[in-house]
């Protein structure tokens, strides 16, 4: 005869995988029938918008991606989830962004702004444990830099 407290094993999580599995909403209320899904697009738009937020952070993504982002901007399509990479399991949430800070913005505090702001946000709009935010700081944003349009001309 099975001891009815023990608990049951729960699914594996995928290997290597830093959460539990597929996020598939709560199935608790037995008067509605089906399950949320959300996308993990979704959960790195809130955690790029929520990033953006923060005082000090200039653009999100490394080079190349900012480089595209120009183009995108331009056009009208900006990508919100633009350096910003999670992982959604079926209670929890990991998300990794890269960020330019702004110069001279104290870039630990700008990066703890940062995490405490994108967990905030995923913990509140989907109801996920966040489990882990990496902030990665790839480049400052000097004022001046991007604003200048006149290059110095070559003397020969």
């Amino acid at each position: 005869m099975a001891n009815e407290d023990t608990p049951t094993a729960s699914p594996a999580a995928p290997h290597g995988s830093r959460v539990d599995r597929a996020y598939t909403g709560s199935g608790d209320s037995a008067e509605t029938a089906g399950k949320n899904t959300i996308a993990d697009a979704v959960v790195a738009k809130i955690a790029g918008m929520a990033a953006r937020e923060v005082a000090g952070v200039h653009a999100l993504g490394g080079g190349g991606a900012r480089a595209f982002g120009a183009i995108r901007d331009a056009m009208n399509a900006t990508d919100l989830a633009q350096g910003v990479k999670v992982e959604v399991g079926e209670t929890q949430a990991a998300a990794d962004l890269t960020i330019v800070v702004e110069y001279p913005a104290p870039l630990q505090e700008v990066a703890d702004q940062v995490r405490a702001r994108v967990a905030g946000a995923i913990s509140r709009l989907v109801g996920l444990e966040v489990v882990e935010v990496n902030v990665d700081v790839n480049d400052i944003h000097i004022p001046g830099d991007d604003d200048d349009d006149s290059t110095p001309s070559r003397v020969s």
